[in-house]
């Protein structure tokens, strides 16, 4: 269940049982490996997925149509462009100071006394004083 991604308290659900049961249940040293491997690996199945989605990718797949009452079947490859959504969620995420919408910034002005700003990006649909 963990390498499906289970959370702790879909596992108790499943087992009939207690978050607090399965918490105890991390005390028995392989039951808690096993729990830490199974979601490392659904963590990086997703990671890996959406990695692709916002590199882009393509893949083999089976093409299949009629011509002339007969059906065809043909392997084409599909191809699938990157998400800039995938890339944007992956770039907050993964580097969050050079990714984030809010960033502090430093300044030092000719007398060498520093003041700091920070810049906000705002939407203007959804500023109503613009």
């Amino acid at each position: 269940m963990a390498l499906l991604g289970a959370t702790d308290k879909e596992l108790a659900m499943a087992f009939d049982t207690t978050e607090q049961t399965i918490n105890n249940w991390k005390k028995i040293p392989e039951f808690f490996e096993s729990l830490k491997k199974g979601k490392r690996y659904a963590d990086a199945e997703v990671a890996d997925r959406l990695f692709q989605r916002a590199m882009g990718y393509e893949h083999e797949d089976l093409y299949i149509t009629q011509y002339q009452g007969e059906i065809v079947k043909e392997t084409i490859n599909k191809y699938y462009p990157p998400d800039t959504t995938a890339a944007i969620f992956w770039l907050k995420n993964r580097q969050p100071n050079s990714w984030r919408e809010k960033q502090d910034i430093e300044h030092t002005i000719k007398d060498e006394l520093p003041f700091n700003i920070k810049l906000e990006y705002r939407n203007r649909k959804e500023d109503n004083s613009q």
